[in-house]
């Protein structure tokens, strides 16, 4: 089965770090922005960079644009040239289009467009610096449909030394603890350092360590709750 092409249109540092990280995952990546120097800043990290106008369609037609299985919109604050760029896409038949979004509305009109996959990177990192504002334990989260969530969460002080099944977190906290992120002393390059490793899925006898972060599952309420009563 031949590998996902990947389009980035706008490499801002939003578009640049999606085309890093897919680049990094050994998929290609082409990547298209108006500003050449910005072209520059990313060539080295991408199999293709372009210099070129997304809001013109023939610019798009030149790079073969219709022939990548997604195409991510990450222009930013340029909402027309977004709309612009995104009704060319789709006018090209592209495959799969993924657009950026700043706020409900401009998410309402790329709707209309028939656009269903979108990315609000304000949106979710506000959400999550509001969730660690009022839960320091919570590390990171993935809010999941229905009121679910996975959470990192920094074991609670008072549960280091207890087993998995002391804590029980399926039949007393209605969780369920998918691993835990560890910490491991290594020595690099003749230096003694610390680094996090998952271990795993727990069983009954592992025992929480100091710095140990669980990953759970389960309802919001449900998380809150286990962090309340174990503050």
């Amino acid at each position: 089965m031949a590998q996902e092409k990947f389009a980035v249109i706008g490499a801002g540092h939003f578009g640049q770090a999606i085309s890093h990280a897919l680049s990094e995952k050994g998929f290609e990546v082409l990547v298209i922005d108006s500003n050449l120097s910005v072209v520059q800043d990313v060539a080295e990290d991408v199999a293709y960079a372009v210099c070129a106008d997304a809001t013109n369609k023939r610019a798009l037609l030149n790079e073969n644009i219709q022939n990548f299985d997604v195409v991510i919109v990450a222009i930013g604050n340029d909402f027309v040239g977004r709309l612009l760029c995104t009704a060319n896409l789709i006018d090209m038949g592209v495959k799969r289009i993924i657009c950026r979004v700043m706020g409900r509305s401009q998410r309402t009109i790329l709707e209309k467009m028939g656009i269903t996959e979108f990315l609000s990177p304000e949106d979710e990192v506000g959400a999550l610096i509001a969730e660690r504002l009022t839960n320091p334990n919570i590390i990171s989260y993935l809010q999941l449909p229905d009121g679910y969530k996975i959470a990192e969460i920094i074991a609670p002080v008072r549960l280091i030394g207890l087993t998995m099944g002391d804590i029980n977190f399926r039949d007393n906290h209605k969780l369920s603890l998918i691993t835990i992120r560890r910490n491991f002393e290594e020595v690099v390059d003749n230096k003694l350092d610390v680094k996090q490793h998952i271990i795993g899925v727990p069983d009954n006898k592992t025992e929480i360590q100091e710095g140990d972060v669980f990953v759970l599952f389960g309802k919001e309420h449900d998380i809150d709750n286990f962090i309340k009563i174990n503050l």
